[in-house]
C-alpha cells in the first residue's frame, strides 16, 4: 500500500510540476495579440440590475436606481484600465492596427458621449447625499465623480490624454484639463511638493502614486508644452528616491510615514514596479535639454541594477522583492520587463540587461496561457503593517491590474535586441605581450 501511494505521489507531483513549468511558445507578439483580442471580444456595453437580473443596452430614460451597475470590467472607470488603454494603443501603434485604439475610443465614448454619464452622476449625487463617502464606492464609475485621489483620475486621464492626441474631443479635454487642476491644486502634498495621502498615516507616501501621478504629468506636459508638468513629474520621482529608497537592498519600500519617520514593512514588487514604469514614461516624453534628465537618468540606472538583483530562478520576481518564500508575482515583473527593455532600446541601459528582460519575460510565458489568459496577478493591495499581509494577498487571473503591465512588457519585448556578448575566443588576439 506504501509503494502504490508513494507512486501516486510522484506522479501527481510529476503532473503539477508539468503544469507549473508549461510554457507558451508563441512569440510575444502572438501573445500579446492573444490577450488583447480576448479583452475586445470579450468587453460589453451593457448595464445591469444586479437585484433584479434586468439588463439595459442604455440607461438613458430609466429612473435611477442604485442597484444598476456597468457590467463589463473593461467599462469600469478604474485606474487599472487606464494602464490597459495605454498598452493597447501602444500595441496598435507597435503593429500598425487601428483596432486597438478604436476600442479604447468606444470605451471613453461609452463613459462620456452616449449619454449615460447623467444616470451615474444622479446615482452617485443620491448615494452620496443618503450614505457618504462609503456609499458611493458601491457604484459604477463613482471615482470618475470622487476626483479625491490619483486612483480616480491619474492613470484615466493619462490614457485620455493619448486618446486626444488623436481624436480630439471636447469632452475628454474637459476632464484632462480637470485632473490637471486636481493634480495642481487640491492633491495633498508635503510642504516640498512631494504627492502624499492622508492615510493610512497622515501624508504617507506611496510608492504607487509615483505611476499614478507622473502617468498623466509626463503626458500632459506632452500634450501642452507646458514645461511646469515635467517639472512637477521629475521632482516627484527625485522627491520619492529621497523618501522611499532603502540603500541596503537597492530597491524601494512601499511607503514612508511622515508623521512618525518610519519606512513601512515591505519591499513590494508592484510599489517598485510602479516607480519604474513611471520612470520610463517621463524619459521617453522628457526633453533631451531638461536640467534634471541626467539626474533622472542616474536615478532610472540605479533602480534597473537594483531589481536586476532579486530575479528569482524562473526569471519572474517575487510579491516581495527580497522574500523568496514570497510567491512569484507577474505585474511586478512586466513591469520591470517593461522599463528594462524600452532603457535598452532606448540607450539607457547598457545592452546588457536586456538579458534580464528576456528571463523576465520568459517566466512571464509561464503564466500566460496559449488562449491568452493571464495569471498570477496580485489583487489591489493598500498599506498595512504586516509582512504578512503582502504574504497573503490573493491572486487572480484575466483582470486588468495585472494586463495592462503585461501588454506593456510584451510590446517593448516584440523588437527588443537579443542579448549577445563578447566571445573571449574573439578577443583574445587583442592581449600582447608589452615590455
Amino acid at each position: 500500500m506504501m509503494k502504490v501511494n508513494k507512486c501516486l505521489f510522484l506522479s501527481i507531483f510529476s503532473l503539477l510540476h508539468l503544469s507549473l513549468s508549461a510554457q507558451t511558445n508563441m512569440s510575444p507578439k502572438e501573445v500579446a495579440m492573444k490577450i488583447a483580442d480576448r479583452i475586445l471580444n470579450t468587453t460589453t456595453y451593457d448595464f445591469k440590475n444586479v437585484k433584479t437580473g434586468e439588463e439595459y443596452n442604455s440607461v438613458k430614460g430609466i429612473p435611477v436606481n442604485q442597484d444598476v451597475k456597468v457590467v463589463s470590467k473593461y467599462t469600469q472607470w478604474h485606474y487599472t484600465n487606464g494602464v490597459t488603454n495605454m498598452a493597447l494603443m501602444e500595441l496598435g501603434n507597435k503593429l500598425g492596427d487601428l483596432k486597438y485604439e478604436k476600442y479604447v475610443l468606444k470605451n471613453m465614448n461609452f463613459v462620456f458621449n452616449e449619454g449615460n454619464l447623467e444616470f451615474f452622476r444622479k446615482q452617485y449625487d443620491q448615494a452620496f447625499k443618503d450614505g457618504g463617502w462609503e456609499a458611493i464606492r458601491k457604484l459604477s464609475w463613482h471615482m470618475i465623480f470622487r476626483a479625491k485621489r490619483l486612483d480616480d483620475n491619474g492613470p484615466m486621464g493619462a490614457s485620455l490624454i493619448e486618446l486626444q492626441l488623436k481624436y480630439p474631443h471636447k469632452s475628454f479635454l474637459n476632464y484632462i484639463n480637470e485632473t490637471a487642476s486636481h493634480l495642481n491644486y487640491a492633491e495633498p502634498r508635503l510642504v516640498d511638493g512631494t504627492i502624499a495621502r492622508i492615510w493610512p498615516h497622515e501624508n504617507t507616501i506611496w510608492a504607487d502614486d509615483a505611476f499614478m501621478a507622473i502617468s498623466f504629468l509626463s503626458r500632459m506636459g506632452k500634450l501642452t508644452g507646458d514645461s511646469k508638468y515635467y517639472d512637477d513629474a521629475a521632482n516627484q520621482v527625485l522627491n520619492y528616491t529621497r523618501y522611499l529608497w532603502c540603500p541596503e537592498k537597492s530597491i524601494y519600500y512601499h511607503c514612508y510615514h511622515t508623521d512618525n519617520k518610519e519606512h513601512g514593512v515591505a519591499h513590494w514588487s508592484r510599489a517598485n514596479g510602479w516607480v519604474f514604469m513611471a520612470q520610463a514614461d517621463l524619459l521617453a516624453v522628457l526633453p533631451k535639454e531638461h536640467p534634471l534628465r541626467e539626474e533622472l537618468l542616474r536615478n532610472f540606472r540605479q533602480q534597473a541594477s537594483g531589481v536586476a538583483r532579486y530575479q528569482g530562478k524562473n526569471g519572474l520576481w517575487h510579491q516581495l522583492l527580497d522574500k523568496e518564500d514570497s510567491y512569484e508575482e507577474i505585474t511586478g515583473t512586466a513591469m520591470f520587463v517593461f522599463g528594462i527593455a524600452k532603457g535598452v532600446k532606448e540607450g539607457w541601459l547598457h545592452p546588457d540587461f536586456i538579458y534580464v528582460a528576456e528571463q523576465g519575460l520568459k517566466g512571464m510565458m509561464r503564466l500566460i496561457s496559449d488562449q491568452g489568459d493571464v495569471k498570477g496577478i496580485c489583487v489591489g493591495t493598500g498599506i498595512m503593517p504586516s509582512l504578512a499581509y503582502y504574504y497573503n494577498r490573493p491572486v487572480q487571473e484575466n483582470d486588468p491590474m495585472g494586463e495592462g503591465p503585461v501588454l506593456r512588457a510584451l510590446v517593448e519585448m516584440i523588437d527588443a535586441p537579443k542579448y549577445s556578448e563578447i566571445k573571449a575566443e574573439e578577443q583574445y588576439d587583442k592581449i600582447v605581450m608589452k615590455k
